[in-house]
């Protein structure tokens, strides 16, 4: 149905526009009729709720606002965000109080537990009078003041006074739950530093849309960000490198003479704030430490810890090219940054680190990494083919295996779960390993059938390190996801065991990421389709009302001044060659509802120009296509210079 058509079916008066028959949590069948009310430009909540129901009128903001709220812990974190967002960008005077008769806005503990949310599912109504949240937990109702705040005019998102607003709120009622209940995001702090308040940042903007586990990636060959109390040269010589721009993986090697002082970690007390932090926005903090590949900044600190002779002269990378990837993963190292599951210092190494990385994370899983680690150094250790005869191993993938189970072994005797990555499943996987799907959603099936628990992150899906558009606009990377292939996301995906499914996560590599604000590029607005693969009912989701919605959160960006990816607008490019070898250029978008407007004479089109409206051929003499979208009379997509070279070289590949 053409969704102008849908809003102008909506009638004034309270109708309901989803059944009030609602599912079961984890029972995902809707009825036929089933409307979205998201295509209501004033209502775009990301994810999309369980059940929602619009009326007519609106709440109307005063200047002094009581809420009620009972007075524990976690609900003073709940009330203080509440308080601190709306105050500020409306100016308006937010106070507490148990009263409930003079309650504006009112946040509920349920007296007896309503089975069909759960812990983390609310209900949410607002009236011309009230706002009224319901929960069974703290959790619950800060995810109702997430929903809430996305229901505020967009202006809510100001970190300033928004002057002449009309502070309004759609009466609708809502009833909410998420699909799985491990909806993660995670982010590389190893390839690149980021500091302690870049990290808060980055908490804060997931936290708007219901994510609740922040996975870490403590250490790689690129840097070791964890202070270890003991092990001190893992911060005086692991976290730092020297610093280099441009295309991570072809660096030069670093000079001797080269400064080695880019890079950064946290000190523990860095660390416990951040948990504080995430906690009062109810989110868990998942550490990894990546091994026994990723490891050369360990090796670099701590040489003994390696198999290879010559270790000793190692040193952190710095992006120079350390692996031939030529032959597919596992890659052939060129230097050998895997520790050494021959050597006892390694287990006596790790358990001090477990330790510590126990006692300082309440979250009840450390991720111990063990994905592409190289195994050619190993092969011709005379230690490891020792420790093969020993152990009875055939293989390499045994010889690591029999490493994944001494970790694992470590990681639960300080009363943690161990999780990997799903090369961890190569040799026989010990019962309680729980598996982080990355290299395909068949890898989590095979886990779940094999009852480990399984949190899918595949790349076809999930990987926010891609390129969202053509590589002539995006950071160049091996691969491309498009923001409506984030959206087909399935954390349970079908033949798999649901029983096992943790839930899902989208990662953040950062070998690309230099910043912050190209952070939040690579994350937004793909995250936002992860985000409500996770939490929404899978019948709910709608690409089209979906992107209607993105739409309306870039204006809530553009005022949090938070950076996200414009690339969902740019243009598609297929070539082909027709009869008489001329070359054929097929245009499209990923969204509908755009024209894509386009030069050859090394001007710059506006809408004035040629609107593409068939496959177009390029000029004899021509050398660039530049091409732009529109949205009516707006331009949304950005100017791309597309050289003609670069198309004649893509038909050659076909």
């Amino acid at each position: 149905m053409n969704r102008f058509f849908q809003v102008a079916c909506f009638i004034c008066f309270c109708t309901p526009l989803y059944s009030q028959n609602m599912p079961a949590p984890g029972n995902n069948s809707f009825p036929a009729e089933t409307v979205n009310t998201s295509i209501l430009p004033e209502i775009a909540i990301i994810p999309e709720p369980v059940l929602m129901t619009k009326s007519s009128g609106h709440f109307i903001l005063p200047e002094n606002v009581m809420v009620q709220a009972m007075a524990t812990p976690e609900m003073k974190f709940v009330t203080d965000h509440l308080q601190e967002r709306i105050s500020t960008a409306t100016g308006s005077f937010i106070s507490t109080s148990n009263n409930a008769a003079s309650a504006i806005i009112k946040l509920v503990l349920n007296e007896r537990a309503n089975a069909q949310l759960g812990k983390e599912g609310y209900q949410l109504s607002v009236t011309p009078t009230q706002i009224t949240m319901r929960a069974n937990t703290e959790t619950g109702l800060f995810y109702a003041v997430q929903t809430l705040l996305q229901l505020f005019p967009k202006e809510i998102e100001s970190k300033d006074l928004a002057k002449d607003v009309q502070w309004k709120v759609p009466c609708v009622e809502i009833t909410d739950y998420p699909r799985v209940g491990w909806r993660g995001l995670m982010f590389d702090v190893a390839r690149h530093f980021f500091t302690k308040n870049e990290v808060k940042q980055y908490i804060d903007a997931m936290s708007k849309y219901k994510y609740n586990v922040l996975h870490l990636h403590l250490t790689d060959d690129e840097g070791w960000r964890l202070e270890i109390k003991g092990l001190p040269k893992l911060t005086e010589v692991g976290a730092w490198n020297v610093k280099k721009i441009g295309s991570f993986g072809e660096f030069t090697p670093p000079a001797a003479d080269e400064p080695r002082n880019y890079g950064g970690f946290y000190t523990q007390d860095d660390i416990k704030e951040i948990i504080q932090y995430a906690k009062e926005r109810f989110v868990n903090i998942l550490p990894e430490i990546d091994v026994p590949g990723h490891s050369l900044s360990v090796i670099a600190s701590y040489p003994e810890l390696s198999c290879t002779p010559g270790a000793e002269n190692y040193k952190v990378r710095s992006g120079e090219r350390i692996m031939d990837w030529s032959r597919g993963a596992p890659p052939i190292a060129l230097v050998d940054n895997t520790l050494c599951p021959a050597n006892e210092k390694v287990y006596q190494f790790l358990d001090s680190v477990i330790t510590q990385v126990a006692a300082l994370f309440p979250f009840e899983y450390i991720h111990m990494g063990g994905d592409e680690a190289p195994k050619n150094y190993w092969e011709k250790t005379p230690a490891i083919l020792d420790l093969m005869k020993k152990e009875g191993l055939k293989n390499m993938q045994q010889v690591q295996g029999y490493f994944e189970k001494r970790v694992q072994k470590i990681v639960e005797s300080k009363g943690k779960k161990f999780m990997g990555w799903d090369e961890i499943m190569e040799d026989d996987l010990s019962p309680g390993a729980a598996v982080m799907s990355w290299r395909s959603v068949n890898a989590g099936i095979d886990a779940s059938l094999k009852k480990h628990e399984v949190v899918m992150s595949p790349t076809a899906y999930a990987y926010l390190d891609y390129m969202q558009s053509d590589v002539i606009a995006e950071p160049k990377v091996y691969a491309s996801l498009r923001l409506s292939k984030s959206y087909e996301f399935d954390p349970i995906p079908a033949g798999a065991n649901p029983q096992y499914i943790k839930g899902g996560q989208a990662n953040l590599w950062t070998e690309q990421v230099y910043n912050i604000r190209q952070a939040e590029y690579m994350t937004w607005p793909r995250a936002f389709a992860i985000a409500e693969s996770v939490w929404s009912p899978k019948e709910k989701k709608n690409w089209p009302v979906f992107f209607a919605k993105v739409e309306q959160h870039f204006k809530r960006f553009d005022i949090a001044e938070t950076k996200y990816a414009p690339s969902v607008y740019d243009p598609i490019f297929k070539v082909s060659r027709s009869a008489d070898k001329q070359l054929l250029i097929d245009l499209s978008t990923e969204v509908d509802g755009l024209d894509i407007y386009y030069s050859f004479d090394n001007s710059y089109p506006d809408r004035f120009y040629p609107k593409y409206t068939e496959k177009i051929t390029a000029p004899k003499d021509a050398t660039l296509l530049r091409v732009i979208t529109y949205k009516g009379k707006e331009p949304v997509g950005r100017m791309l210079n597309m050289p003609i070279d670069e198309l004649n070289k893509r038909v050659g590949k076909r």
